[in-house]
């Protein structure tokens, strides 16, 4: 997969501006909040319809504007040249189209261009909260299998409202209605178990990879493990149904305790992604240098992985990160990248990179939402 041009209309702090892409590197250099990170937020947004960074699509669009325009040009091996169309609005309204055909579905958009994503932020995967690695977990979900997209939008709002429920209830607004009840627990399990599947069985698919990354990086020292780990009684190989029950009868435990608090307190949007070392929590392992090894493993895993199973290799954004890295872990990242993967990268300075990478890169320079030139 190549990514042959960009064009932002509107965009953040874009005005306007084309970018065209001539080689397999490319640096985006510039001061802090510039747009360096802007660019890359773009094709984000063009692979997995979402942002990292928000989820208002109001914060996208160019202060005073109404509408933000995104145009990409790429070129996959199976499906030849592709022209990629996405239009932001403030009211939250939004439209695709590929080949300049509007699209009904925005689920069809999703799978067209694959990229995978590492910036600063990535670093907190270990030490952060669960709701990062979900989150993580979730956005390469929906690149492998565009039709998870749906079903984490069909059990968020089958938890929106049963949540309202709750909250009604415990505000003494509705009485407890155990019919009603159970027609909601029954809908957030049958969703709710479709999601833990499909993410237990990618971190199964992911785990070896992952592993063997982590010890090639590690110098073969440290073993990796990435397991799902639910709020219910969960063994994959069992059958949906069982997986089901398992998740209703936690439910039924939890009852009581979710209408006190008035929310929901089992589902996947309350499971854990658990990362260990040589069997010893991620997060309570080794220094902060040997948590970014992990991190890097699991980015390297995520680009092998998407290749795999895709048969395209997935554009590689690197927002701010080499100088988060010691110099043998951007070795190891840019050994692992060379001129096979089509790279974008920000940087406020170009000591992180050696001359051979430098001669054979294009550097835009950004100031301001615009790409003044090359270096």
């Amino acid at each position: 997969m190549y990514l042959k041009n960009l064009h932002l209309q509107h965009f953040r702090n874009y005005p306007e501006q084309s970018i065209e892409f001539t080689g397999s590197k490319t640096i985006l250099l510039g001061e802090n909040a510039q747009g360096k990170s802007n660019l890359l937020e773009a094709v984000e947004l063009l692979s997995v319809l979402r942002s990292h960074r928000t989820s208002r699509d109001r914060d996208l669009v160019r202060e005073g504007e109404e509408v933000a325009r995104l145009v990409a040009n790429l070129k996959r091996e199976d499906r030849g040249n592709l022209e990629m169309g996405m239009v932001l609005r403030g009211n939250g309204r939004r439209s695709v189209a590929l080949n300049g055909v509007g699209l009904r579905r925005q689920l069809d958009f999703l799978g067209v261009l694959n990229m995978v994503q590492f910036s600063s932020l990535d670093l907190d995967l270990v030490r952060g909260g669960p709701e990062m690695r979900r989150h993580w977990l979730d956005g390469l979900l929906v690149q492998l299998e565009p039709i998870y997209a749906h079903l984490l939008q069909q059990y968020g709002q089958i938890l929106k409202q049963r949540n309202a429920l709750l909250k009604a209830i415990r505000q003494g607004k509705v009485g407890f209605d155990p019919e009603q009840m159970a027609l909601w627990d029954a809908q957030l399990a049958t969703t709710g178990t479709r999601l833990a599947r499909r993410r237990s069985r990618l971190l199964q698919r992911l785990n070896p990879i992952a592993d063997r990354w982590h010890q090639a990086i590690s110098g073969g020292s440290e073993h990796l493990n990435l397991t799902y780990a639910p709020k219910f009684d969960f063994v994959d190989t069992n059958a949906i149904e069982d997986i089901r029950q398992a998740f209703l009868v936690r439910l039924q435990q939890k009852a009581i305790a979710e209408q006190q608090q008035g929310t929901s307190l089992v589902g996947p949007h309350r499971d854990e992604v658990v990362l260990t070392i040589n069997q010893t929590p991620a997060r309570e392992y080794g220094s902060q240098g040997q948590q970014r090894t992990l991190v890097l493993a699991l980015k390297l895993a995520e680009l092998e992985l998407i290749e795999a199973v895709t048969g395209e290799t997935p554009l590689l954004l690197l927002d701010d990160v080499l100088a988060e890295l010691d110099l043998q872990r951007q070795n190891q990242l840019l050994d692992a990248i060379q001129d096979r993967v089509q790279t974008i990268i920000t940087t406020t300075h170009l000591g992180s990179f050696d001359a051979q990478w430098l001669s054979s890169a294009q550097i835009f320079q950004v100031e301001n939402g615009t790409i003044v030139g090359k270096v």
